[in-house]
């Protein structure tokens, strides 16, 4: 019912920034948590940043001072800002969304992926 469409993934070198943006459609009605997480090859899927609906913001320790993450709420979007990207940041980033739909359904969405790749 909802879609997540990411965007901003590439091919930077290291010591470089990307933003990613994720923005949601579909007639959510809520979004409660809104965060994305990453998975590098034969890596387990891990969190790397999520903000909350009254902006609480939570950033991995790896990441921490070098990434923010932010939302605008009237477009239904999250960004992720990453700054001074290294190798080891090379990974597909996944946007995730938590929120509710009308008539009370919840929803847990996830989009499609984005890869990153930081390399010279």
């Amino acid at each position: 019912q909802v879609q997540l469409v990411e965007s901003g993934g590439g091919l930077v070198q290291p010591g470089g920034s990307l933003r990613l943006s994720c923005a949601a459609s579909g007639s959510i009605l809520n979004i409660y948590v809104m965060g994305w997480y990453r998975q590098a090859p034969e890596k387990q899927r891990e969190l790397v940043a999520r903000i909350t609906s009254g902006s609480i913001r939570t950033i991995a320790d790896s990441v921490k001072g070098r990434f923010d993450v932010s939302r605008d709420n009237a477009k239904k979007t999250v960004y992720l800002q990453m700054y001074n990207l290294k190798p080891e940041d090379t990974a597909v980033d996944f946007c995730n969304i938590k929120g509710r739909m009308p008539r009370g359904t919840g929803v847990d969405s996830w989009g499609q992926g984005t890869q990153v790749t930081v390399s010279s």
